[in-house]
């Protein structure tokens, strides 16, 4: 089939962007909140609650390829990859719902309580996302389109983190009314229907395009041989581990960051400049009102920091939402991804750097460095999962085989090793300084959680650079790989 056929519908881009959007109330929730949820809410331990980050990666280490050999193998009528978003749908969103619910019961059983549903979570993530972001590469041929289809994804995806980061705390207040656990359980439950309805709408609206060889055999020992010899997958690899180690890291310390570091008188003040606080006697107009029924409003010290710290991340996501439609694609089509990927993170880790020498009173430079940081990294949002296609279109055309699912079910490997391994080390960092939660932190607790948002993400951020740096498909050599299977599938009548 020739790319110049294989156009997509904006339709089509959105409904499978909706896909992202759903999946990312989930991982957001993960990546930015699961560890402050099991430290300060359940009650476990930072180093345990790691460790349970932790193990659950092992056990993903045989769930992954496993998906990814069933959905390259599953054949429908619908597809290889689309039946698995709507089989996924139901059972995502009831482990979404029980991976944040809190039993009463003794701490040693909370460890087993949470460490057995989060490995239930992490489970059908995988069940549900290899094959999701499998789809994205099997959608299109075409260059641009693909990018187009991932810049699309990821405006809805920013659109979900937006909401994940900036409404959590603010619904968990409102929802708990001084109960937390009560607030958790409700404001996941609401995002999960949410999760449930997106997936479904992403099964109904895409459509699979790109098919393997009509020769092809299928061959396990042959798929693990293709990637192992792949040096793009082998850099997509890393880049996605360090990556997504450096996102749960910093996600996760951001909390703490906040919650114990940021002087809370200050950020009271900085929010009254901003209009977000709610002054006796003071009459307000409707959008205010409309802030304070979503719990975006400070009255004093008691919610500042639910109020500064979703005001900090709806402000970094606007921008990198903003980034992701103006520049993303634009840069790529003039650079190349590779290249805009490269300078683009190291100033995202030039940026995450600075948070270690802020003064926690310097409130409109914290979200000043956000608002750079957050610009920096947007381009490159989009660019990872478009990137993988290019892989797996690599594969194929130096093997004459194509094993979408199991390409991506190894970045999905990495993706949640480094999810896994980033709020463990955040754990453990913490808890070495001497963090103990929900009470004012010692000196030493305090620079735990400076290093943990601050030089150590940007280290590992600048990891990531390096291996893009052994990623060869270039511009120049996509456009020629691209013609050339477009010119076999013709031949094939694909």
């Amino acid at each position: 089939m020739k790319s110049t056929r294989q156009k997509v519908s904006l339709g089509e881009k959105i409904g499978y962007s909706l896909g992202d959007g759903s999946a990312n109330l989930v991982f957001q929730m993960m990546m930015t909140f699961q560890l402050f949820f099991y430290t300060d809410v359940f009650g476990i331990k930072a180093t345990a609650a790691g460790m349970i980050l932790l193990v659950a990666r092992v056990f993903d280490a045989f769930v992954d390829p496993m998906v990814g050999i069933l959905s390259d193998r599953t054949n429908t009528r619908w597809g290889k990859y689309r039946p698995w978003i709507l089989w996924t749908a139901l059972p995502f969103a009831v482990f979404f719902v029980l991976a944040f619910s809190t039993p009463d019961i003794s701490e040693r059983a909370k460890i087993l309580y949470a460490g057995i549903t989060y490995i239930l979570l992490m489970s059908v993530y995988s069940f549900n996302n290899t094959p999701y972001s499998s789809l994205g590469g099997v959608m299109t041929s075409n260059i641009k389109e693909r990018t187009s289809i991932s810049s699309v994804r990821f405006v809805t995806a920013t659109i979900a983190t937006f909401i994940v980061q900036g409404l959590t705390l603010p619904l968990v207040a409102k929802f708990g009314q001084g109960n937390a656990q009560k607030g958790w359980f409700l404001t996941i439950s609401v995002f999960a229907v949410i999760v449930v309805v997106l997936f479904i709408i992403t099964f109904f609206t895409t459509k699979e395009r790109i098919t393997p060889p009509v020769n092809q055999k299928t061959s396990i020992k042959q798929d693990f041989k293709d990637i192992v010899s792949n040096r793009p997958w082998k850099a997509m690899f890393a880049l996605t581990l360090f990556l997504f180690i450096t996102l749960a890291l910093w996600g996760s310390s951001m909390s703490y960051y906040f919650n114990y570091f940021v002087d809370k008188d200050a950020l009271f003040i900085f929010l009254r400049n901003v209009g977000l606080v709610n002054d006796a006697g003071h009459s307000y107009g409707v959008f205010h009102k409309f802030l304070d029924a979503f719990g975006l409003i400070a009255r004093d010290n008691s919610n500042v920091f639910a109020v500064g710290f979703s005001l900090f991340n709806m402000v970094g996501q606007l921008v990198t939402l903003a980034g992701v439609i103006l520049l993303s694609q634009f840069l790529s089509n003039i650079f190349g991804k590779r290249n805009v990927f490269i300078v683009c993170l190291a100033l995202t880790a030039f940026f995450t750097a600075l948070f270690f020498v802020v003064s926690p009173k310097s409130i409109g430079l914290i979200f000043t460095i956000n608002i750079l940081k957050s610009m920096a990294y947007a381009p490159t949002i989009p660019l990872l999962w478009a990137m993988m296609g290019d892989v797996a279109d690599h594969s194929e055309w130096v093997n004459n085989r194509r094993a979408t699912g199991f390409v991506f079910a190894g970045i999905v490997f990495a993706l949640k090793a480094g999810l896994g391994v980033g709020g463990a080390i955040c754990g453990g960092i913490i808890d070495a300084f001497g963090f103990v939660p929900n009470t004012v932190q010692s000196a030493s607790a305090i620079v735990g959680i400076r290093l943990t948002a601050s030089i150590i993400p940007a280290v590992t951020f600048f990891i990531g650079v390096i291996a893009l740096f052994f990623y060869p498909i270039t511009k120049s050599l996509n456009e020629k790989l691209q013609a050339e299977l477009a010119e076999r599938r013709n031949k094939n009548n694909i």
